[in-house]
């Protein structure tokens, strides 16, 4: 995202910063723009800013033990058919994949590995082997969600610190290589999700370059 020109004079942005905090919070446990409508969203606003200002007209209380089994039942409905998209556009993505890349290849696990770049040193075997890579990840839109590439640092961590796909990836690279991993939701963060980077359910894709590998 783009840094523009602050919405508020000096003085009052310290309160702005304030509220970007509460929404980012709350934002990184629900993705509410994924969940609602704009409309829908006017309205969630409102009920936040009614209670914000003390400016409700209905007991809070009483709207919440009217309409909570409503609200549950909205977020259950609406979250299982996104987990239920994004797990299908998943599966078509990683089909289009293999398909545009014939040297790509699927493990039994599900992963798919695509070498940019062969290495020739050594590779990582064991989860306690430190490497340092690295890497830029999108989702299957393009969206970058992480990425040392964009920090313009690498980054060294041992090998059973990150998720299963980048495990696997991993000992099938050898130092001085370049691969693309196409990881399933099963070896990434699955049904879950990761905070607000990464949606419920989301196949990922990873360039990732092995730059030094140390042995346990």
């Amino acid at each position: 995202m783009s840094s523009g020109p602050m919405p508020y004079d000096e003085d009052k942005m310290p309160i702005y910063a304030l509220g970007v905090n509460i929404g980012m919070q709350i934002c990184s446990q629900t993705n509410f723009k994924a969940l609602l409508d704009e409309d829908e969203l006017d309205i969630l606003l409102k009920g936040f800013s009614d209670i914000v200002k003390g400016e409700s007209t209905t007991d809070p209380m009483v709207v919440l033990s009217t309409y909570g089994p409503a609200v549950n039942k909205l977020l259950s409905e609406r979250m299982e058919g996104i987990l239920d998209r994004a797990k299908k556009d998943g599966d078509e993505f990683r089909a289009g994949f293999l398909d545009c890349n014939e040297e790509a290849i699927k493990t039994d696990s599900g992963l798919i590995y695509y070498s940019m770049t062969e290495g020739t040193g050594e590779s990582p075997s064991d989860k306690t082997d430190e490497v340092e890579v690295h890497y830029h990840g999108t989702l299957i839109d393009g969206t970058v969600f992480d990425s040392s590439v964009d920090r313009g640092t690498t980054i060294k961590f041992k090998i059973g610190q990150v998720i299963q796909g980048w495990q696997e990836g991993l000992a099938m690279m050898k130092e001085g290589g370049k691969a693309t991993l196409v990881i399933p939701p099963e070896l990434a963060y699955g049904d879950a999700g990761s905070g607000g980077a990464v949606p419920a359910g989301a196949t990922l894709k990873f360039e990732v370059e092995l730059f030094k590998v140390t042995k346990a």
